[in-house]
């Protein structure tokens, strides 16, 4: 869940199918009434602007940023979605509209509130706490977060969901894909029905409270032996489809350490780039939201709490033996090995021109220079994540550059990008090669000991 900002309001969730596609066409004929107008104002001057010029006003942009927050569920989520996964090649005046999303996110009424919690724990559900309050202390897409404490003293932070969500999930997607197809900014061709598809999906995931629940007690035991991490513990007697309920654990949001010593912001970096080590190569199973709001910092202790489990996913062997072998041949600087394991995970495929491949190699040798880098890689001294996401630009600007690849491969990237984006942010100097070398060890020795004869897995 993100932090509620500054300028969150108390607006009702349109909760009914209806009710949300009336909005969707109301959204539509106030563009469409926008661009109407403006046209027939810029004509009265001489001028014959395009159509994509009348669409990306400031009052459209405001228009479509602020009904899609007011909508939340897979409304706001799927724009979210888009911003993060091609932000780097949608034209600059989508991304910026679907950016404005990420940062804004209004909460429900008390009434409304009352009605999802009557629902879910009864009418009575007051005599369960000590206290409930009221304002969220956070709210996103899918829910808004609430403190509360039990009779017996325990602290609790509350998710709710948002009523209507799971129910608008599909149709919220479909229309969110028509609003962005009439901009008319992505190209014709581009076959974007996997990222629906794939939105809609993750997005039934985690309006999946219980499934949510199942992910946040499975982290809590695979992270039991590593005290520098705390989880919440789940409290399942409060658990609904609805609602999920966790001990609160206090901490200061993780970008906050940015001001702090210059060795907190190391350990906190070189701890959440383990976990994604781990993550990847014992557990097989990831969280891969990289919303900074995902983490904080124990003041007391320099403990990393992780936070907001929706997103977790599960990554097949193959999968991740494929990644095992593109880290192997990107340390090693085989670049022959390099490529055919970029097209192994799907980053590179039929479709990729030779020029466009080249810009592809030149980026996985760029996210291979931390993990060659001996000792501490100083993220704050260096400019490799400008130049990555100028790399993405370069493929985004002859438009022919539209490959989705493979889910996993999708999500992985997403999360690595953000590791990379926060500990820039940090400034944070991190061992990556230290970090890497038992994971590329262990891989090197499994391939050195399989038959020839065999694939590898």
């Amino acid at each position: 869940m993100t932090d509620r900002p500054t300028q969150s309001r108390s607006l009702a969730v349109p909760s009914g199918r209806l009710s949300r596609f009336a909005r969707f066409g109301g959204l539509a004929g106030g563009v469409a009434g926008n661009v109407a107008m403006a046209g027939a104002r810029q004509a009265l001057q001489g001028r014959r602007p395009t159509l994509q010029e009348l669409l990306l006003t400031p009052a459209n942009a405001r228009r479509v940023t602020d009904e899609l927050a007011r909508m939340r569920g897979a409304a706001m989520k799927v724009g979210q979605l888009v911003s993060m996964e091609a932000g780097d090649v949608l034209p600059p005046e989508l991304a910026e509209i679907l950016s404005r999303l990420r940062a804004q996110a209004d909460f429900m009424p008390p009434r409304q509130l009352r009605g999802v919690l009557t629902a879910a724990w009864g009418a009575d559900f007051t005599g369960r706490f000590e206290r409930f309050d009221v304002r969220p202390i956070a709210a996103a897409s899918i829910g808004q977060v609430h403190r509360a404490r039990t009779k017996d003293g325990v602290e609790l932070a509350i998710k709710v969901q948002y009523p209507g969500v799971r129910r608008s999930i599909d149709s919220d997607v479909d229309n969110v894909a028509g609003l962005i197809r009439m901009t008319g900014l992505l190209p014709r061709d581009l076959d974007i029905s996997p990222l629906l598809a794939e939105a809609k999906r993750q997005l039934h995931e985690e309006a999946d409270y219980r499934r949510e629940a199942d992910y946040l007690s499975r982290f809590g035991r695979l992270l039991a032996d590593a005290p520098e991490f705390a989880v919440p513990e789940l409290r399942p007697e409060l658990v609904t489809a609805d609602i999920l309920a966790m001990t609160y654990l206090p901490g200061r949001p993780v970008e906050d350490m940015a001001q702090a010593p210059q060795a907190d912001r190391d350990r906190v970096m070189t701890r959440l780039v383990a976990l994604v080590l781990r993550e990847l190569f014992e557990f097989r199973l990831m969280q891969t939201d990289p919303n900074f709001a995902n983490y904080r910092v124990c003041g007391d202790t320099g403990r990393v709490i992780l936070l907001d489990f929706g997103a977790a996913r599960e990554f097949p062997t193959d999968v991740v033996a494929a990644f095992g072998r593109l880290l192997c041949a990107g340390v090693a600087g085989d670049r022959v090995a390099t490529a055919a394991a970029a097209r192994e995970v799907g980053v590179i495929d039929a479709r990729t021109t030779s020029a466009q491949e080249a810009i592809l190699m030149e980026m996985i040798e760029m996210v291979m220079v931390p993990l060659r880098a001996p000792g501490r890689f100083d993220f704050g001294a260096s400019d490799l994540a400008a130049r990555l996401r100028a790399k993405g630009m370069a493929l985004g600007e002859g438009r022919d550059f539209w490959t989705i690849p493979p889910m996993d491969t999708l999500y992985l990237q997403r999360k690595v990008a953000g590791m990379f984006l926060l500990a820039t942010r940090l400034g944070a100097r991190v061992p990556v090669s230290d970090l890497i070398r038992p994971y590329l060890q262990t891989r090197q020795g499994a391939e050195n000991s399989s038959p020839k004869s065999a694939p590898a897995r």
